[in-house]
């Protein structure tokens, strides 16, 4: 596994990590336990160390199998999660309804906030350290940022927590370049950064956090799976499947973007991989990019995920893979 520094810090985290949104089932139309949990397992196994979870990923469900799944190895797990969303209460910015399945289109039996106030921030690190069965993260994120709470409140707590030890890093997610110079020093920033999505290469926050050296945690570097090449157009989606409503995931979009993985699959069979895995490596590859973060259902996933580290691109081909899956 190849390894690479967090931030400022001393912490190595692996170039491609696992992303346990989907192992929440809220917007995916549900998960199964066992298999989530032998993903998690066999993340480790594989040598990856970086877990990146959620409150919200299932409303603490994402957090509780992964506290479970990593006992007895804490040592081994560079554990992060983030704090920013919450649903208990009525606090900080209104983001959207939601549902035990996903987000709804109107009024509905639960609202998501945006919250970044200090004592909602503190409250939502102890109810993530009990599910996460562990007494410090490693690495701490604002999920959203909340534009009703200064930054620099924001900020003071989170170096608070830092000294008191209940954190090892600071980072932030879903932020604007702007965002990022008002943070000041932090460790991370994690963005959704894919072949068809390089708005935060094309926005300049890439280029400044490789100049602070922050850590860049590429979330959705598969874009939910459709650039595994494995997405049929006529594919159904279960009610809450936040899928069946992207317009990437309309059958003429698919059918588009899975010709354009055609252009790539003579590289996938040259080197005997899977097209998921030339696409990760390509991510990991891109400068200024630390880790892919790399949901999985199941252990086979996350055994193929884990083997991307191991494809090393030939600039021509790097180029090539570049220029043939864009965003359309």
């Amino acid at each position: 596994m190849l390894y690479r520094k967090l931030g400022g810090t001393d912490i190595e985290i692996s170039a491609v990590g696992l992303g346990t949104w989907a192992i929440g089932g809220w917007m995916w139309g549900g998960s199964d336990e066992k298999q989530a949990t032998q993903a998690v397992q066999v993340t480790l196994d594989q040598g990856i160390n970086l877990i990146d979870t959620a409150p919200v990923y299932g409303f603490g469900r994402s957090e509780e199998i992964v506290g479970r799944a990593i006992a007895g190895r804490r040592e081994k797990v560079v554990l992060a999660t983030k704090c920013g969303l919450i649903w208990d209460r009525e606090e900080g910015q209104f983001f959207f309804h939601a549902d035990r399945f996903g987000a709804a289109s109107g009024p509905s039996e639960m609202k998501i906030y945006r919250c970044l106030r200090p004592a909602s921030i503190r409250a939502e690190l102890e109810a993530s350290l009990r599910r996460l069965e562990t007494d410090y993260v490693d690495l701490y994120q604002t999920h959203w940022q909340d534009p009703t709470t200064p930054i620099a409140q924001t900020m003071e707590v989170l170096v608070k927590l830092k000294e008191e030890g209940k954190i090892r890093a600071i980072g932030v997610s879903n932020a604007t370049l702007d965002h990022l110079k008002a943070y000041g020093p932090i460790d991370a920033d994690q963005e959704r950064y894919s072949l068809l999505e390089r708005a935060i290469q094309s926005g300049g926050s890439l280029d400044y956090c490789r100049r602070q050296k922050i850590s860049v945690l590429a979330y959705s570097p598969l874009d939910n799976g459709l650039l595994t090449g494995k997405i049929r157009p006529d594919r159904e989606y279960g009610r809450g499947d936040l899928r069946k409503t992207n317009p990437r995931f309309r059958p003429a979009a698919v059918q588009q973007t899975n010709a354009m993985l055609e252009g790539i699959r003579s590289i996938a069979e040259r080197r005997g991989v899977s097209i998921a895995q030339v696409v990760i490596a390509w991510t990991i590859s891109q400068p200024g990019i630390t880790t892919a973060l790399c949901g999985a259902h199941n252990p086979q996933q996350a055994a193929e995920n884990a083997a991307a580290a191991q494809v090393s691109l030939t600039p021509e081909e790097i180029r090539t893979i570049g220029e043939t899956v864009r965003a359309v």
